[in-house]
């Protein structure tokens, strides 16, 4: 870690002893400092340092420009730039304690009544270094206090929820919770530009939500991530299966899903879950076919559940218990008639397929109620008012 500087510090001298060891294309950056420093010019040499560290070759630089230049003018600078600027520097210490230890100060910095969104920032940034250091306890603390934090504010910028939702996301793939890293993960996709990311962050991030839909206990629509565009980074891949697999699911398809069961040896992790893997398609097959039938013709007799989930008549009783049990559906049981009665369906994000078949259902029933519409008016004569 750097040493505390000297009151009588020489910028002047310290940022030509940089251009000297810099390459020719950084140098000209080093004179523009010297010159917007000495006129004072916080803002536009606060936009210049944050270009100067874009510059991929000014990695080596980065770490010396903040701690011996940048921490003379801090107080100039905007909490959220500052930020900016030392989260760049760093991702360049070797060792994470270093990190952390340097991010601890500035996280002290802008521990203040007025920039506490920045403040949120600055600590969820030094917990993706502590987690990093498998320090899982006081990752967890950031994410609770600073979502507390979040909370409690009316506007934040969406730099901030994005790395707040981003190292969550990341912890909780640390601890293998599937539906908590499924919800941050895809709350951090909506805070950037899928554009932006590089082609490897799209498909690893693509793969752990795929993962993670199929895994986690309480996901049984997969709608919003089968619309976003970052599963397309699936496409062409080792792992395209696994976009085939999450439209076998979302549609409730056990023909595909069985089709597709083979590629699990693929995967130890999905390998080891085969049996509630093969419960959750289930589950959503009965989903499915309680949510194509018509508002009207929600009593379901076992047979044609059994015939829909590829299950023995026996086991559709229980099956439809635990849908029940977990709020997936609402109704009731005739156990003597075997008829299940359907009065509720959990809400769902639609893929295009199903929007389609929903389209078709209210042109059916608009077409009905012209029926009626006509029937009435026809019979009714005087006494029916259209």
């Amino acid at each position: 870690m750097a040493q505390l500087m000297e009151i009588d510090f020489d910028i002047p001298k310290f940022l030509s002893q940089e251009r000297h060891k810099a390459p020719a294309n950084l140098q000209h950056y080093f004179s523009t400092f010297e010159d917007l420093y000495e006129r004072k010019l916080w803002h536009q040499l606060t936009l210049k340092v944050l270009e100067f560290f874009k510059e991929p070759a000014s990695g080596p630089f980065q770490i010396p420009i903040y701690q011996q230049f940048v921490s003379q003018w801090e107080k100039q600078i905007n909490a959220l730039s500052l930020v900016s600027i030392a989260l760049k520097a760093a991702t360049h210490f070797k060792d994470p304690n270093d990190a952390v230890e340097f991010l601890e100060i500035l996280v002290t910095k802008v521990d203040k009544p007025d920039t506490k969104d920045v403040h949120v920032h600055a600590v969820m940034e030094a917990a993706n270094f502590k987690l990093k250091l498998n320090q899982l306890d006081q990752v967890k603390k950031a994410i609770d206090s600073s979502e507390k934090t979040l909370e409690s504010l009316d506007s934040v910028d969406t730099a901030i929820y994005a790395s707040f939702y981003r190292v969550s996301a990341a912890y909780y793939k640390a601890k293998g919770e599937y539906a908590a890293y499924y919800k941050s993960a895809l709350l951090y996709l909506a805070c950037v530009n899928v554009d932006e990311l590089s082609n490897e962050e799209k498909v690893e991030r693509a793969y752990d939500l795929a993962i993670a839909a199929l895994l986690g206990e309480m996901i049984y629509n997969f709608g919003e991530l089968l619309m976003h565009p970052v599963l397309d980074a699936l496409t062409n891949t080792q792992n395209d299966w696994l976009r085939s697999l999450l439209f076998a699911f979302n549609s409730g398809d056990i023909g595909k899903f069985e089709a597709l069961a083979p590629h699990f040896a693929k995967l130890p992790l999905l390998q080891e879950n085969a049996a509630s893997l093969s419960r959750k398609i289930c589950l959503m097959s009965l989903i499915e076919a309680v949510f194509r039938r018509a508002g009207d013709s929600r009593d379901i007799p076992f047979s044609d559940i059994a015939a829909e989930t590829r299950l023995p008549v026996e086991e559709v009783e229980h099956l439809v218990m635990k849908a029940l049990s977990l709020n997936l559906i609402r109704g009731s049981i005739d156990q003597v008639d075997q008829i299940v009665t359907v009065t509720w369906v959990q809400p769902r994000v639609l893929d295009k397929d199903q929007i389609d078949g929903m389209r078709r259902r209210l042109e059916d029933w608009d077409n009905q109620v012209k029926k009626i519409s006509g029937f009435l008016s026809e019979q009714g004569g005087e006494v029916f008012a259209q």
